[in-house]
Formats: C-alpha cells, sequence, structure tokens
C-alpha cells in the first residue's frame, strides 16, 4: 500500500506569489472538471478561475472541500492511507513556545523572523483537528498528526503543549539551529558565515536529543540542513548519520523518506539522502513515505521514485500511524 504520511494543508506569509500558486493548485484540480472552461486562458476561463480562488480564501483551508482534493487526488495517485499535519507555529496556542526559541530580536533576522511569525501563526489548532477528524468520520483514511519542532531544552513545555490534543501520531522536525530558521530563503546568505561541519553536527545531535525525548512518533526530513545545497562532503557526515541513525533505532522511532526537498528546493534531492538512507536501513530504523506537499495537486509526488530508493536499500515494509499505534504495510504490494 502506499501512503504519504507528512502533508500540509496551507502556510503563509500570504503573498501574490501564495495566490498565485494557490490558483494553480486550483487550475490543476479542477481540470475537466466542468468549473474550468475547456479554453484555457480565454476570459470565460479566468473568471472562473477567480471565483474558484475567492471561493478558496473565503472558506479557507479546513473546508471539506479543500481536503477533499487531497484525497481525491491521492486516491488516483495510488495512496491508500494519509497522514494529514499542519506546523505547529502556524497555531495560536503554540505562539509563546516559538517566541521562547526563535531569535525575534532586533537584529536584521530577529526582525525578519518576527516579520514572519506575524504572517504564518494566523489561527487555532481547533479547526485543523475538526476538520481531519470530520474527514475521517465521513471515511477517509487519513489519521490525524502535527510537525512539531523540536528546540533543546523545550522538551517540557512542548510534551504539556501536545498533551492537551488527542492525535493519532506526531512528528518531529528541525527547522531551527541556536533559533535560526535555516530553511527560510531569507536567510540562507547565513550559511556563508557558518563551519558546515560544525553545523551538520549541531542538526543531528539536535536530532538525537529529538528523538530521545520521547515526544515524537516520527522524525522528519533527517538532512533538511542541505535545503540550499550548502554541505560539506558526504565522507564527513557519515560517522553522523551513524550515530543519529543509531539514536532513533534506540529510541524506537521512525523517520520517512521525504521528497518534498526534491521537488520545491534547490537541492533537487530528497531526505535523506541515498547514502544516510543505506545507514538507516541497516540500522533498522522504520520509515514511511512523504510528499510533504503544501497544495492538493502535489499529494504523492515523486513517491514512486522514493519506494524505488527504499528498494534499492534493502527496505521491504515502510510504515504509518493509526489510531496512535505504529502499523506496517509491504514496501511492494
Amino acid at each position: 500500500m502506499k501512503v504519504d504520511f507528512h502533508f500540509h494543508l496551507e502556510e503563509g506569509p500570504y503573498s501574490t506569489g501564495w495566490l498565485q500558486r494557490t490558483a494553480r493548485a486550483l487550475e490543476n484540480v479542477h481540470r475537466g472538471s466542468g468549473r474550468l472552461d475547456r479554453s484555457s486562458h480565454s476570459l470565460e476561463w479566468i473568471g472562473q478561475l477567480t471565483e474558484l480562488l475567492r471561493e478558496r480564501v473565503e472558506r479557507g483551508c479546513f473546508s471539506p472541500e479543500w481536503l477533499a482534493y487531497y484525497f481525491e487526488l491521492g486516491k488516483e495517485r495510488g495512496i491508500g492511507h494519509f497522514g494529514m499535519v499542519d506546523h505547529l507555529y502556524r497555531f495560536t496556542e503554540f505562539r509563546p513556545y516559538y517566541e521562547k526559541h526563535m531569535i525575534l530580536n532586533e537584529s536584521p533576522l530577529g526582525r525578519m523572523q518576527q516579520y514572519w511569525l506575524d504572517r504564518v501563526c494566523v489561527t487555532s489548532i481547533e479547526p485543523f483537528i475538526q476538520a481531519v477528524r470530520k474527514a475521517q468520520q465521513d471515511g477517509y483514511p487519513v489519521s490525524l498528526g502535527v510537525e512539531a519542532d523540536y528546540f533543546p531544552g523545550g522538551e517540557e513545555e512542548l510534551g504539556e503543549l501536545l498533551s492537551r490534543y488527542e492525535l493519532d501520531y506526531v512528528i518531529g522536525s528541525v527547522h531551527f539551529l541556536d533559533g535560526w530558521g535555516f530553511d527560510n530563503p531569507e536567510t540562507q546568505h547565513l550559511f556563508a558565515e557558518k563551519d558546515l561541519p560544525a553545523l551538520y553536527n549541531q542538526l543531528f545531535e539536535t536530532v538525537k536529543g529529538a528523538a530521545a525525548s520521547g515526544l515524537f512518533d516520527m522524525i522528519a526530513h533527517l538532512d533538511n540542513l542541505k535545503v540550499f545545497n550548502y554541505r560539506p562532503d558526504e565522507s564527513v557526515l557519515l560517522p553522523m548519520y551513524e550515530d543519529a541513525a543509531a539514536a532513533l533505532k534506540k529510541a524506537d522511532v521512525a523517520t520517512e523518506l521525504n521528497t518534498g526537498l526534491a521537488y520545491r528546493y534547490p537541492v533537487k534531492e530528497a531526505c535523506p539522502s541515498p547514502a544516510f538512507l543505506q545507514v538507516l536501513q541497516r540500522h533498522g530504523v522504520p520509515i514511511t513515505l512523504s510528499s510533504d506537499s503544501h497544495f492538493p495537486d502535489d499529494i504523492g509526488t515523486m513517491l514512486d521514485d522514493a519506494a524505488a530508493l527504499l528498494d534499492r536499500a534493502g527496505y521491504t515494509e515502510i510504515v504509518y500511524f493509526k489510531e496512535g499505534r505504529r502499523m506496517t504495510t509491504p514496501l511492494k504490494d
């Protein structure tokens, strides 16, 4: 059974680029549906697309219609079970947690990250939970999760926050090092100032802490620090891969083969790298498949390629989560 266990409904900041990408998603999901004129780029067509975009903005990303696009397209692409998450930094209940651990001072980085947080942290978690639970009641094979950023020293606070909600699984991720959001394109210039082997060692030490925390069912995109192609020779990283894989195995925490960086970012490589994937397999770390889609037309992107990578690395099964339990399914049907 093919699964896609890490994808999102929406993320700001809200810009003309966001509108354009949302319009393109609507164009793709409605192609041939009858809601768009067959004559693309006609005046009638753009009027219909504008109406679809207006409906999407007014109804929001938690509407049954928006969720259904993911499920219906995913089903067409062979996905048998879905794992829907959103980033905790989107939800106002978790804003103090991020404010405590991010750089939000008067430095250029701090001002930029404050601007970003103000524009992505815009909703309560409650409508997200209600929307996914309603989709489950409607018969969609979807599990409810969140993607939670791990900050060393923030374990107790994060654990208390997460305990307030009934979730099917929790993804742990590392997007920040010393309060710097390293995968934000507007901050990528800071890589040039860094000692890359030391930076990667810090990343994997943080990953090991996340695995040992007991907070997470799986850790996302283990080597996403490579997002903008700043990385040392992989021979330098191999011992770090070994340590991280051993930590995941010891904690019995799963990971994912995440294709998001391969189709959305400059590095053009999935997480983890093929060499890292082989290390994880040798250590027996459970793994799932994820597109990291942020729009419905990207659901399942490159998952067949990802499954082939898992096969070459020696994996024979993948995992998914349902009602708080980790399940396994054969990699090949």
